[in-house]
This record gives C-alpha cells, sequence and structure tokens, in this order.
C-alpha cells in the first residue's frame, strides 16, 4: 500500500500549483492566448498542459507550506510575474489599435464603430483592422510560441522564491506604456501626413472657389484618398509590426531581469 506524508504531498502540490498560477496570469492577459472568445476550460487546460511539461525542469522549490502566508505570498508572486508578462505584449497591441483609432479619425470614420468584445468598449473599424492585421502577424511568426518560451525560461532567470519582486520590473511595465502613443504615432504617422495634404489641398481650393460645398465633397475625398492610402502602404505594414512585436520581447525580458528580487 503506497503512503504518502504530508511534506510529500505538499512538495507535489507546489511543483505544479505555483508554476501554474505564473502560467495562467500570463494566459489571461497575453494577446491571441487570452481572448475572450478563446472558452475558459481551454485557457485552463493550455496552463495545466504547460505547466505538467516544465514541472520536473524547474529549479528546487522554496521548503514552504503551500497554505502558509508565506505560500500564499509566493503564489500573488507568481500571478504579477505572469501578469506583467502578458502585459507587456498586450501593450504592443494597444499601440497598434491606437495607430488604427488615429487613422480612422483622420479619414472621418469616427462615426464607423462596433462593440469590441475584447476591450468591452466602442472600437472604430479601421483600429479593429489594424487589431486583426496584428493578430495574423503574431501568429504567422509564432509569437505566441515564442511568448510561452519566454514564460518557460523565466522559471529559469526568475526562479520561484520568497524574496520579494523588485519595484523596478514594474516601474519598467508603466514606462513601456508610453510606446502606446510613440507606435501607435509612428504606425499611422504616414497616412496622416497624406491626409493632411488632402486637407490642405481642399483648404486651397475652398478659398479658391468659394461657392463649391466643401463640406459635401471634402468627406467622400478625404475617405477616398485616405482608403487608396491604407492600400497602398498596407504591405509595408507587416514588417513594422514583426518590429514592433521583436521591440515588445526585448521588453519582456528587461522586465524580467528588473523584477529578480535584489535582496
Amino acid at each position: 500500500m503506497i503512503s504518502l506524508t504530508d511534506a510529500q504531498l505538499n512538495a507535489w502540490l507546489i511543483n505544479f500549483i505555483w508554476p501554474l498560477t505564473r502560467i495562467l496570469g500570463l494566459i489571461m492577459v497575453a494577446p491571441v492566448l487570452g481572448h475572450r472568445a478563446l472558452p475558459a476550460r481551454v485557457k485552463i487546460g493550455l496552463g495545466i498542459f504547460v505547466a505538467l511539461i516544465i514541472a520536473p525542469t524547474l529549479p528546487p522549490m522554496p521548503d514552504v507550506g503551500l497554505g502558509s502566508w508565506h505560500g500564499l505570498f509566493i503564489l500573488v508572486q507568481q500571478l504579477l510575474i505572469g501578469l506583467a508578462i502578458g502585459f507587456i505584449m498586450r501593450i504592443v497591441f494597444a499601440a497598434v489599435e491606437a495607430a488604427g483609432e488615429i487613422v480612422g479619425l483622420q479619414m472621418g470614420l469616427g462615426f464607423a464603430s462596433f462593440f469590441d468584445p475584447q476591450s468591452a468598449g466602442q472600437t472604430l473599424v479601421v483600429s479593429q483592422f489594424f487589431n486583426i492585421l496584428m493578430v495574423l502577424v503574431f501568429l504567422a511568426v509564432n509569437a505566441h510560441l515564442l511568448l510561452l518560451g519566454v514564460l518557460v525560461d523565466s522559471f529559469q532567470s526568475l526562479p520561484i522564491s520568497i524574496q520579494p519582486l523588485s519595484a523596478a520590473g514594474f516601474y519598467k511595465v508603466a514606462v513601456y506604456g508610453t510606446t502606446v502613443f510613440s507606435v501607435g504615432l509612428q504606425l499611422a504617422l504616414p497616412l496622416i501626413a497624406i491626409l493632411l495634404m488632402t486637407n490642405l489641398a481642399l483648404g486651397i481650393l475652398t478659398r479658391s472657389a468659394p461657392q463649391l460645398n466643401i463640406f459635401a465633397i471634402g468627406f467622400p475625398i478625404t475617405l477616398g484618398v485616405g482608403l487608396i492610402a491604407l492600400d497602398i502602404t498596407l504591405p509595408y505594414f507587416a514588417p513594422l509590426l514583426e518590429h514592433t512585436i521583436q521591440n515588445g520581447f526585448q521588453a519582456t525580458t528587461m522586465v524580467i531581469r528588473a523584477l529578480y528580487p535584489s535582496g
């Protein structure tokens, strides 16, 4: 008859529960993997599957009871680490969506919005188009697998311990949030320049021919020029989006290093 001691049962549980918490924290907020259209049982099953694979390869766990206060503290730490890693890639997607918002407003499509279940709010059509394009590029370069690889590597560079995480890592996550505006503006800048020249031309046309109804002809011209410019610049978006994803992975690596306990 097989008998288990409390120490053995606790060791087995902590070797599975703590890594699973970090994995599920990433899946909660990571793009594509954490989409609301994906059933919760699929997300949990994926987390359990990854945890079972990597559990034998993890460094030794701290000798702490799972139900103790120190065990709960480690559990919260693992959740925060997973959320930080996934949130970095979420910021990358938010930057692309911000570029779509800027372009859509410049084209005059501010009224063309619908409810997005992922963000639980109104989203412009152009922004949703950019988001779909970003998802396709994300899957095409196997970034979802690379993200899981970064998470698995984080158990070696940032092992599970009872020491508190460094606040510098969370500060870097907050600072990286500024890329939503900078990267979004950089992606939308070519279309903004084209639409700005279009508006300047319409302004000159209005001054030279005041009898023209600029409100009647300006909107279709701006919309048409915007769609044509979007069609012309679309082939150049994929390399830019891929570069943005690479920058996101570099930022993720920096955050993991900064989270390492200073003590």
